[in-house]
């Protein structure tokens, strides 16, 4: 099994597959190299979710890492039903880590998607579920709570390259009468942070530190000696 002492990184194989499929995303294509696919991006990924797992177990013990498409790994396959693009396949490598009792994607989590030439890192939840959705605006309405969650979001927001996503509605909600800074956050319909990178072709992810408390991100380190 990997772990967080052991795993290797991503191979330089994974970026350039990513880059070839973006340029050539057909079936055909595709089927021809369905074992390079599984050897330069299916297996590391793996890997690597087996290994963080471990790390961010040591920060929130619930947390779930599933090595597996449709658990942690997102599908390659792109549902194309009701889009005009009909590319059949995703060109980057989406993970999620998620902690809670509801299925993944109800659930907060922390997700690395790597679509050369970008690494973007991101926490929190995508949609809220419903009755999620209105707990969170109750706390939103909430002086303390709402308070509290503004000063987070400010934080966040200074760093550099950090955005804040999720707002959806043009209008906050009927019925709630909140601060003026608090009142962006009631037009969320999801709530999460993101980081975007520039992916260098020399870096790969090296492993990250074993000890918990050095880093409230557990994704911060890159070989090219950066944050990503």
């Amino acid at each position: 099994m990997a772990t967080v002492e052991t795993f290797s990184g991503f191979p330089e194989k994974t970026v350039s597959f990513l880059r070839d499929l973006a340029a050539n995303n057909n079936r055909e294509w595709f089927k021809a190299r369905r074992t390079e696919y599984e050897t330069a991006v299916l297996e590391p990924a793996k890997a690597f979710v087996r290994a963080m797992g471990e790390r961010l177990r040591r920060l929130s013990p619930g947390i779930k890492a599933e090595p597996r498409t449709d658990g942690s790994l997102f599908r390659l396959f792109r549902d194309t039903r009701f889009s005009p693009d009909k590319s059949p396949y995703k060109t980057n490598l989406g993970i999620y880590f998620w902690e809670g009792r509801g299925s993944r994607l109800e659930c907060s989590g922390y997700y690395f998607h790597l679509e050369p030439p970008t690494l973007m890192l991101g926490a929190g939840l995508y949609i809220f579920p419903r009755p999620l959705l209105e707990r969170y605006r109750r706390a939103v309405a909430d002086p303390d709570y709402g308070a509290e969650l503004v000063d987070i979001v400010k934080k966040i927001t200074a760093r550099r390259g950090y955005t804040l996503g999720g707002e959806h509605y043009k209008r906050v909600p009927a019925g709630f009468d909140v601060a003026p800074e608090s009142a962006g956050l009631l037009r969320h319909a999801g709530l999460y942070a993101a980081v975007r990178r520039p992916y260098p072709s020399n870096c790969t992810l090296r492993p990250w530190s074993t000890t918990a408390g050095k880093s409230s991100s557990p994704w911060s380190r890159c070989s090219a000696g950066s944050p990503p």
